[in-house]
């Protein structure tokens, strides 16, 4: 791992601004721990976006800045154990952004808010996890019941380590970031394939904005609305009438 002495004048100065900026008004979900004597070591607690296998856990995250950063994406990994199929038995995490999609803007935020979006919309086509993949195309509730059953032996361990900020003290996303910010990439055939997935999967090739529209959704699948069970009462009005006229 580099030090803080392996980056530019310019890259440390970034780095510090950004890290305030973080510091004082995280997004939502996201605690990100400073380390001041290295600056290349960074780590955030995440919380689990609501509506999925990993909601009410906190997964703690490292990025680990290169000598050449931002040139070369950081290297993200997840020190919490986690069942999901982009994250490997290791930690190391498989998202573009850390890779082809990688470009030298991209900040810590960015990165951030993407590996959050991975727990809401993960990619069974490029797992490091095999067996959370073959799960997530196979059988989504077999694959979502292992995913909790982690979460709830290591991720709920850490709540009282990661204290985030309410929403009304976070990072408020501006238009332009949001056009920059783009979710982990999918593909729709995967998709299709799944069961029953506990949020919608509209927010493919999406941005945040329609990211933080999943956070706040609990389930696709929830209650039915009053129009559509007015709607499945109308067969048994009619079938009354028909009876009446036979009488």
């Amino acid at each position: 791992m580099a030090s803080s002495e392996n980056l530019t004048p310019a890259v440390i100065k970034r780095l510090s601004k950004e890290f305030a900026t973080l510091t004082t008004a995280p997004p939502e979900g996201i605690k990100v721990i400073v380390n001041p004597d290295n600056l290349t070591d960074v780590q955030a607690w995440i919380q689990g976006p609501e509506g999925t296998p990993y909601e009410g856990g906190t997964f703690r995250v490292r990025l680990s800045l290169g000598a050449d950063f931002p040139n070369v994406p950081p290297h993200g990994t997840f020190l919490t154990k986690i069942f999901h199929p982009n994250v490997s038995k290791s930690g190391d995490i498989c998202v573009n952004v850390l890779k082809k999609e990688w470009k030298k803007e991209y900040g810590i935020a960015h990165i951030l808010l993407t590996i959050k979006c991975l727990l809401i919309d993960p990619n069974p086509e490029s797992a490091l996890n095999e067996e959370a993949g073959r799960l997530l195309l196979e059988n989504y509730n077999a694959y979502a019941k292992h995913a909790r059953l982690m979460t709830s032996i290591h991720g709920t361990s850490n709540r009282q380590n990661g204290s985030f900020a309410s929403p009304s003290n976070t990072t408020t996303i501006t238009s332009k970031q949001q056009e920059n910010i783009s979710l982990p990439s999918t593909t729709t055939s995967a998709s299709e394939k799944l069961s029953s997935p506990p949020i919608s999967t509209a927010t493919r090739g999406g941005n945040v904005a329609e990211a933080a529209e999943v956070l706040g959704v609990s389930n696709a699948n929830g209650p039915t609305s009053p129009k559509k069970r007015v709607a499945d009462k109308k067969p048994e009005k009619t079938d009354k009438k028909r009876t009446l006229r036979r009488l």
